[in-house]
């Protein structure tokens, strides 16, 4: 009997022991578990956050730089404005070169007076028909080529002022369409003055 009762107490001991084994090796498990679960949640923050810094770092460089460098282009790249301006001008002095404008009628109603005044009333028919109508004819078709001129001018500059501003910005289209217009306007007012000055058009007329 007991020797029975120590055979019960021994595998009770070893029962025990084998308990607590088990109990060690479990918290063991445990205690890897949640090192390993602490280690990679620190690489995955220190990971997170090195990325964010990057992140930043790169808005940092770039972005404000980017965003300067854009601005600064913005600013030195012509605004086309005093290219649209000459333009205008360009087709304006065009149309006042076809009639000699209103410099160019006061400048012949003053010479036309000259004539007047400088012809006596015993000069011939034909010295008084150029002192009178021809000089101030002359006069009005030598300002009607000036406005001409600056015109063909104008539009010139204006069609060729790309070739000498930034690169890679064209000229707007009506730009380059009024510009056409102020000298071609030019053009065909410089014809007509030559044309009006030689005498070859509208030419005065005989007095025989």
């Amino acid at each position: 009997m007991a020797t029975k009762t120590s055979e019960d107490a021994a595998a009770g001991t070893t029962a025990a022991q084998h308990d607590d084994e088990t109990a060690q090796g479990v918290e063991t498990a445990a205690q890897d578990t949640a090192g390993k679960a602490e280690t990679e949640g620190a690489t995955v923050a220190e990971g997170t956050e090195e990325a964010a810094e990057g992140t930043l770092a790169e808005e940092t460089v770039d972005g404000p730089a980017d965003g300067l460098e854009d601005d600064t282009a913005d600013a030195k790249a012509p605004s086309g404005v005093g290219q649209g301006a000459g333009a205008v001008v360009s087709a304006a002095l065009g149309l006042v070169s076809l009639s000699g404008g209103w410099i160019g009628t006061v400048a012949g109603a003053r010479q036309q007076l000259i004539g007047q005044l400088r012809t006596s009333s015993t000069a011939g028919v034909a010295t008084q028909i150029k002192a009178v109508y021809g000089d101030s004819w002359h006069t009005t078709a030598l300002w009607a080529g000036f406005f001409a001129l600056l015109a063909l001018i104008t539009g010139v500059v204006v069609l060729a002022r790309p070739a000498f501003g930034a690169p890679g910005r064209p000229q707007a289209p009506w730009i380059k369409s009024v510009a056409w217009a102020g000298v071609s306007l030019g053009v065909i007012g410089l014809l007509l003055a030559v044309l009006k000055y030689s005498d070859a058009l509208l030419a005065l007329p005989s007095a025989s």
